[in-house]
């Protein structure tokens, strides 16, 4: 308190969203997955006492190159458009980091497969993201340099994470992780976070 009145100190935040985990949840609760979802799921899982510094958003932009059919034979082009993360860029105290994502070639739909009658139908591309975690943790890592944020909010489940939750534990920052509808936060980053926060799905 300070001349009678009372002196309410926010608390500087740093939301981090692990975009391929944020949508497999949405996908799973069938919710549209849109630039302004993540805004409204980055605005919920903040509370009252605390204050917006940055949103940092990890994802890959969809994949562009040719392939060939795994039956077939044919070249199969994938084509994908980058506008989406461009448009959650551009919103408010908003940033895009973006991993690369990888074909790493075609799985069966079905397992055992059968030989007999096989389609390129019967298989999906199979893509990975790669320097989404590497980015997360050079992130947390300027944070502690900087002092700019005193928590860090993360919503993944990716244990890869946990070298850099443990660093900036140990430079001061406290981290917290978020557990949205639909699957429980993986208990190793449980260990190395100060705080567990359950949020729901925004309206």
């Amino acid at each position: 308190m300070r001349g009678g009145f009372i002196v309410c100190v926010m608390i500087r935040v740093a939301i981090l969203i692990d975009g391929g985990h944020l949508r497999v949840l949405a996908k799973l609760a069938k919710l549209g997955y849109t630039p302004h979802f993540v805004e409204k799921v980055a605005q919920a899982c903040k509370l009252d006492d605390e204050t917006i510094f940055r949103v940092l958003y990890y994802d890959c932009a969809p994949y562009n190159g040719k392939t060939k059919l795994p039956v077939s034979g044919e070249v199969k082009e994938f084509d994908g458009d980058d506008s989406w993360l461009r448009s959650l860029a551009c919103k408010n105290l908003i940033a895009v980091r973006r991993g690369v994502l990888k074909f790493r070639g075609w799985k069966p739909k079905n397992v055992p497969v059968s030989p007999k009658g096989l389609s390129d139908d019967d298989f999906y591309p199979d893509f990975e993201q790669k320097g989404v975690d590497m980015r997360i943790g050079l992130d947390i890592a300027t944070f502690c340099r900087s002092k700019s944020v005193e928590r860090i909010i993360l919503i993944t489940n990716d244990t890869d994470c946990i070298p850099a939750m443990k660093y900036g534990r140990i430079a001061g920052l406290q981290i917290c992780v978020i557990r949205l509808p639909g699957r429980k936060v993986a208990q190793e980053l449980l260990w190395h976070a100060d705080f567990e926060r359950k949020v729901g799905w925004p309206a």
